[in-house]
């Protein structure tokens, strides 16, 4: 695994991509960072890539390779310079509507720009069609849209970091919980997780979740539902979660966030 940044997954907290690095390597990936692809040459049944980092240069040979460098918008040759369309880095530029600069002209999804996921585009399309309508749907919040990895151990989270949430000038309170303390979790022979939550010390907003472990892409949209309802911290600890499920460890982060974790 070759990342040209400093860690993987970058995007993602800190404890979260350091937590799925250390599983990586466990499983017996090498994970190279601060690295950059130079050049790929294909064989009869084989690709070598060669890579530099740290200032030397080795190449690496293997089956099969995966470049997973992001998303470029297909926007040549098809008109679009004959328009009042304005296209930034290969993306077309449109409003919380879809609305281009060019009347009658929508653009929704991945042509728009980051982030590049699936549900954010088609959310992006009912907002759009809602619009020309005439049902003065309400704009996405960016802030509310949950990104998931879909590696072992999977990957979820919605909202700030707590970097980003400090960046922005917040005092913060963390909550953290291990999967090692939920029943369900190790019933399932899969103890090896962290759910960590981010929450605004003065007004007890939650700021962010992210969340590493077993089936965590299907467990994060209840964090989802509570900062598209401004939950706060009280409203959260005071919701029953059923037992034994593996979504007890959101209810713990919540509780340890304000010292009141149970089962730790």
């Amino acid at each position: 695994l070759v990342e040209v940044m400093d860690r993987i997954l970058p995007v993602e907290d800190v404890e979260i991509s350091g937590f799925v690095q250390k599983a990586f390597a466990k499983q017996g990936m090498a994970i190279m960072t601060g690295a950059r692809v130079q050049g790929v040459r294909k064989g009869a049944d084989s690709v070598t890539a060669v890579i530099e980092a740290n200032g030397k240069v080795q190449e690496i040979t293997a089956e099969r390779l995966i470049s997973a460098v992001g998303i470029v918008g297909n926007v040549e040759n098809i008109g679009l310079e004959g328009t009042k369309i304005v296209v930034d880095r290969t993306h077309v530029v449109a409003d919380a509507m879809g609305r281009t600069g060019e009347p009658g002209v929508y653009a929704i999804g991945d042509l728009t720009g980051a982030p590049w996921l699936a549900h954010k585009a088609s959310h992006e399309a009912t907002i759009c069609v809602e619009s020309i309508a005439g049902l003065h749907p309400h704009a996405m919040d960016v802030l509310n849209i949950p990104g998931c990895t879909y590696c072992r151990p999977q990957v979820a989270s919605v909202g700030l970091t707590e970097a980003a949430a400090k960046a922005q000038g917040h005092a913060v309170k963390i909550g953290r919980f291990p999967f090692i303390g939920n029943g369900k979790a190790i019933a399932m022979g899969e103890p090896e997780g962290l759910v960590k939550t981010v929450f605004d010390a003065a007004t007890g907003e939650l700021l962010g979740a992210h969340m590493v472990g077993p089936e965590v892409t299907e467990m994060i949209q209840g964090y989802t539902i509570a900062r598209t309802l401004e939950s706060t911290e009280a409203e959260l600890m005071h919701t029953v979660f059923p037992h034994p499920t593996v979504s007890e460890t959101m209810h713990e982060a919540v509780l340890d966030a304000y010292g009141r974790v149970i089962h730790m």
